[in-house]
């Protein structure tokens, strides 16, 4: 049986950046800053407010040095932001955001189509904004995109993720996140590169952001937790998708991933039922009748 301080898992809420950053609608900074306050109602303690990006490209994110500015800052909730270059950090740090994610893509085709350089460069340019925002004195999660395989190349070596996470680890982030971004991911991958993971560090900086592009989402969280890896990012309604496969399911749903948890015997402190008051004026918002 797992000792007791073991049993808490934390669901980092993405829908409001990988989420709204797929839908046609834009939604005001000001109505964004009021679904962050929802979440927080229901009892998430970790919610991601959106990116520090150019909003001519991604104009759903436009504005969210103005969200944050509207957010009420709840005790022992940390509020984290995308960025995915200098410029992007320097705009999060210029607001006060505590945390910014940061990530590079294992998958060479991947990383030259998401931010346009091999992911060596890549690498050394996240490995800089990690000592950067470590110097403003932010939280810091390094992540690797398509850690578990990619749409493009297919099966991603275990060797190249661990080279770019022990890149990472010298800088000494806050956390370590694999992410399954194209849906590729299966039980024996994540059990597997987790295992070696738990080599270089702490279970308890370890977290994973799980698709469920091929219905495989919970067995992967499971597998995760059983070796003991207790920070997962999801979604609510699933809100969000794998870009290279239209039409496939893309992030857990955060209820989904809850009640699966929680039949497991696990601990969340989410109220299920404030989550779908979220999801439904989201799905609202949104005109998204699929949510």
């Amino acid at each position: 049986m797992l000792p007791e301080l073991t049993k808490e898992v934390l669901f980092q809420e993405v829908s409001l950046r990988d989420g709204l950053q797929n839908e046609p609608r834009v939604l005001a900074p000001e109505v964004r800053a009021q679904l962050v306050d929802l979440l927080a109602d229901a009892g998430l303690v970790r919610i991601q407010i959106g990116s520090f990006v150019n909003p001519k490209l991604v104009p759903q994110m436009g504005g969210t040095d103005r969200l944050w500015q509207c957010v009420t800052k709840r005790p022992g909730v940390r509020y984290s932001a995308l960025v995915l270059n200098e410029r992007g950090l320097e705009a999060a740090a210029g607001v006060d955001v505590p945390h910014v994610e940061v990530y590079a893509s294992a998958s060479e085709t991947h990383s030259r189509k998401n931010v346009n350089m091999s992911v060596a460069d890549a690498v050394r340019a996240v490995s800089a904004m990690i000592r950067r925002a470590i110097s403003f004195g932010m939280g810091v999660t390094a992540g690797v995109m398509c850690a578990f395989g990619c749409a493009y190349e297919g099966a991603v070596p275990v060797d190249r993720v661990l080279r770019i996470v022990d890149a990472f680890l010298a800088e000494n982030p806050t956390e370590i996140a694999l992410a399954d971004t194209t849906g590729m991911g299966e039980p024996q991958g994540v059990r597997q590169l987790v295992s070696l993971m738990k080599d270089r560090v702490d279970a308890s900086r370890i977290g994973l952001h799980l698709h469920d592009t091929r219905g495989l989402g919970l067995a992967n969280l499971h597998e995760g937790l059983q070796l003991g890896v207790r920070r997962f990012d999801t979604s609510v309604g699933g809100l969000g998708g794998c870009p290279f496969i239209p039409g496939a399911p893309g992030n857990l749903a955060t209820e989904r991933a809850i009640e699966a948890v929680e039949a497991s015997g696990f601990n969340t402190g989410i109220d299920v039922a404030r989550l779908g008051l979220v999801r439904r004026r989201l799905a609202e918002l949104l005109g998204n009748k699929t949510m």
